[in-house]
């Protein structure tokens, strides 16, 4: 559950291997997993077998009228909620153990859909020349994550359903299903919305947030906690520049504002330009996480 929209309840989550096994994590927190070839879909919606029918009608003889009016403490939805990000933060503080006694770097790529975030790690996985994994996040389909593979690149699909981010004991779960070697990256591309995935910490080293020319200069102010995390601002598709009206120096402005320490990329996947910051950018990362000395500046 994210904050108050009650996303990730009543949930399914799916994590697809790398091998084809599949793992659910079904409502009541139990973990089915399996490998299979079937063309049938798996139903675990709310209807397990049960229906539930209530014709009783309850009357209570009473009025309830409450005349006080003071105080009563914490409501059980913020309750839940600090309960919800306490056990997630737990998580997290489990996975950034894994990465560090490792030294594997995690990067969360976040952004809103369309943004650009599968193709730059498709190039990236090509060009990169690191040892790396993905955890891919989606809602449904496994395309991204095929997409990925492709580059010959270890990657687990997880599926959120309805669930709009990543959480930590999804991105533990991944890491079971590829144990990365020691001294790799690992992306976790997170499920594509500039609100959600900001509030829940994964345990990763550093965050990075796609920024699209596509949308509009001023998204950094629209979505401050997003860009607030993030460690590095990537202002992609700068091919379509000439196409657009996009004043880049208000969209860096809105970048500063909001994030003035995160470093500021701008690049196109396409053409290929600003990617040698990019990439310098994450090898100068991943050698602050190992204990070899950097070999590439520029960060």
């Amino acid at each position: 559950m994210c904050g108050t929209c009650g996303c990730s309840e009543g949930n399914v989550v799916t994590v697809s291997g790398p091998e084809g096994e599949h793992t659910h994590v079904l409502t009541d927190g139990s973990v089915v997993t399996h490998s299979h070839d079937h063309g049938h879909a798996h139903d675990h919606g709310h209807g397990h077998g049960h229906d539930h029918h209530h014709d009783h009608d309850h009357h209570h003889g009473h009025d309830h009228h409450h005349g006080h009016d003071h105080h009563h403490g914490p409501s059980k939805v913020e309750i839940l909620e600090a309960k919800v990000f306490a056990k997630n933060d737990r998580l997290a503080e489990r996975n950034r153990g894994w990465f560090a006694g490792r030294e594997v770097l995690a990067v969360n790529v976040m952004s809103s859909p369309g943004s650009g975030k599968t193709t730059l790690l498709e190039r990236s996985l090509r060009e990169l020349g690191e040892t790396s994994v993905v955890i891919e996040g989606d809602q449904e389909t496994a395309r991204d994550a095929e997409r990925l593979r492709a580059t010959g690149t270890p990657v687990v699909q997880v599926n959120t359903g309805t669930g709009c981010h990543l959480e930590a004991d999804m991105v533990w779960m991944g890491l079971e299903a590829l144990s990365p070697p020691s001294g790799s990256v690992v992306f976790i591309e997170n499920v594509g919305n500039l609100v959600c995935p900001a509030l829940f910490d994964l345990g990763e080293h550093a965050r990075v947030v796609l920024f699209s020319i596509t949308e509009g200069e001023d998204k950094p102010l629209k979505y401050p906690h997003m860009f607030k995390a993030a460690d590095l601002v990537l202002i992609t598709k700068m091919d379509l520049l000439p196409h657009l009206d996009f004043d880049m120096d208000a969209a860096r402005a809105s970048v500063a504002a909001v994030a003035p320490k995160a470093r500021c990329i701008e690049l196109s996947t396409k053409s290929g330009a600003g990617l040698d910051d990019w990439y310098a950018w994450l090898r100068a990362a991943k050698a602050s996480v190992s204990k070899e000395p950097a070999s590439v500046s520029g960060s």
